[in-house]
């Protein structure tokens, strides 16, 4: 049984690594996570573990302790009004200025991106909504702080539910099937590059800079308000001037940062650094 006091330890070792609060109500979604580790590690107490991932001297069970209490359930076209927007609507206008300025590099970055089906969907969005694809320098960067997500992703082999709302045409288009198993093509592997990154890792984060479109969708609200400002803070950093960013549709820029103009679209909003 894991006692307050020592889900406040471990606790509140998890918000200083990786900036995620868990409120007292979690207590046994984290005590069942927790047991998982400490039999894994023949651990009697959860003081024992906390002492241990606190000074381990790398970080290898922290990041497994994150893998299990991170949610990390997606599939393919998630939220479709919103990536409709973002393909009908706010493309244009990334290209239409990109090649007024000569300059035809198109760079998307996936937050949180998970096992992976978020890029690879704007991978997908951006072969068919660009006649000119092979023309640009195009980068998708997906990040995550789940290295057993990242190992998925870079697999890119996903089962039926994942491709639900996958459209038929680009199921035969874009992936190759074995046993109900689906494999991402290659043409659209090569287009993102999927790194470790945690979000409140300011020195990393500065390493990511001119995006054009960012999507960080429904990470926030795992946030308390100091790590949401400090985080969004990070972001308009690495948005390029009138860059935009796509948040999830309970989430909102309004009580965390006064920087960006809300941009009501047609079939949903988006947020731009002005």
């Amino acid at each position: 049984m894991l006692c307050r006091n020592d889900f406040g330890l471990i606790r509140d070792l998890i918000y200083q690594k990786s900036g995620i609060h868990f409120e007292e109500k979690k207590l046994y979604f984290v005590e069942n996570r927790l047991k998982n580790r400490m039999e894994a590690l023949n651990v009697d107490s959860a003081k024992e573990y906390y002492r241990f991932i606190k000074y381990q001297p790398s970080s290898e069970e922290m990041n497994l302790f994150l893998d299990l209490l991170t949610v990390n359930e997606t599939y393919f076209f998630r939220n479709y009004p919103q990536l409709k927007s973002f393909a009908e609507e706010i493309l244009p206008l990334i290209q239409k200025k990109k090649e007024m300025s000569l300059v035809k590099v198109l760079k998307i970055w996936s937050a949180a991106c998970s096992t992976g089906e978020e890029p690879y969907t704007l991978a997908i969005i951006l072969r068919e909504m660009m006649p000119d694809f092979k023309a640009w320098n195009v980068q998708i960067l997906a990040t995550d702080i789940s290295q057993k997500a990242l190992g998925f992703a870079r697999r890119g082999v996903y089962g039926k539910r994942a491709l639900k709302d996958v459209p038929l045409s680009y199921r035969e288009k874009y992936f190759t099937s074995q046993d109900d198993r689906y494999t991402i093509s290659e043409e659209i592997r090569r287009v993102v590059r999927f790194g470790y990154l945690n979000l409140i890792d300011e020195a990393k984060m500065r390493t990511v800079t001119g995006v054009d479109v960012l999507f960080c969708r429904n990470v926030l609200i795992y946030f308390d308000e100091k790590s949401r400002k400090h985080v969004v803070n990070s972001f308009y950093d690495s948005l390029d001037n009138g860059g935009y960013i796509f948040l999830g549709h309970s989430e909102s820029m309004s009580r965390i940062s006064a920087a960006f103009k809300l941009v009501r679209l047609k079939n949903s909003f988006v947020y731009m650094k002005e």
